[in-house]
């Protein structure tokens, strides 16, 4: 048995020494450079909503597709004009704000030399896991915070909820203000960690995906939250969208189990 786990932990150290010296190999200067964070962000972001484009095009068809929406009565999908409408607004917010303040913080962060070495397997589990909860912990403090200051709602975070049935690729259509805050929130949790920068990497794309799937708009047999009790998931996120209140954290539950701010319904009525 142990000769077994030390086979298989030198397997992923292997493919993770692989994959590290791939992304290494002439491309340091990409992977150093202060703009890398917000494109990261975005491209993986809309390239990870691409398979929910195509179940809600399937949604239009099929009826099995459309029993696994959270909202069946919410009426259809979202059209392909939405989706376009949506990209070009989140591209823009980008461009302009998201982009250039990044790199100015990612500037004074100064990243030192690449280490040559990839992060043992153990090392990356728990340089990763550490991020989400610091991260989570520090999205439920800012998420509480907006919903409890008008000033900060009406400012930030009121865009963010013109989406009462929210879409996968809506997970980043807030405001300038919002998407540069929850970027810093990211990269802060990682430098707190002190991650190797392929910790970093796999960190930075788990999070767009649960973002996403926490967005989508459907209660997938599949969808990580059923073999993780711990996260709340689409489900649990929409509440938060439907009732524009509780369930304040990105992922886990924890946090609004303990201040008593989680909520299991998912209402239609929009706030007065």
């Amino acid at each position: 048995m142990d000769v077994s786990y030390a086979e298989d932990g030198e397997a992923c150290a292997l493919i993770l020494q692989g994959i590290w010296e791939y992304a290494r190999a002439g491309q340091e200067v990409i992977l150093l450079s202060p703009y890398l964070p917000a494109s990261y962000a975005f491209l993986t972001h809309v390239l990870l909503c691409a398979p929910f484009l195509a179940l809600d095009a399937l949604a239009s068809v099929s009826e099995r597709v459309r029993s696994w929406r959270i909202a069946p009565d919410s009426g259809p999908p979202p059209s392909l004009r939405r989706w376009f409408d949506c990209f070009w607004r989140v591209l823009y917010r980008y461009l302009t704000t998201v982009l250039p303040a990044t790199a100015v913080f990612q500037t004074l962060r100064s990243p030192g030399p690449l280490p040559e070495l990839a992060p043992s397997c153990w090392q990356l589990f728990v340089e990763v896991f550490s991020c989400f909860l610091l991260f989570d912990m520090l999205f439920f403090m800012w998420h509480f915070s907006m919903h409890r200051v008008p000033g900060l709602y009406k400012r930030i975070h009121q865009l963010h909820h013109q989406h009462h049935t929210p879409f996968a690729l809506a997970a980043q259509d807030a405001s300038s203000a919002e998407l540069l805050s929850l970027l810093l929130l990211a990269l802060t949790s990682s430098w707190v960690v002190g991650c190797h920068p392929l910790s970093e990497a796999f960190f930075h794309l788990i999070n767009s995906w649960l973002a996403v799937e926490d967005h989508c708009g459907y209660d997938l047999p599949w969808a990580l939250h059923r073999l993780l009790p711990c996260l709340g998931g689409a489900p649990y996120h929409q509440a938060h969208h439907s009732t524009y209140s509780g369930n304040y954290a990105p992922y886990f539950t924890h946090w609004d189990l303990l201040f008593g701010t989680y909520c299991t319904s998912v209402l239609h009525s929009r706030p007065e």
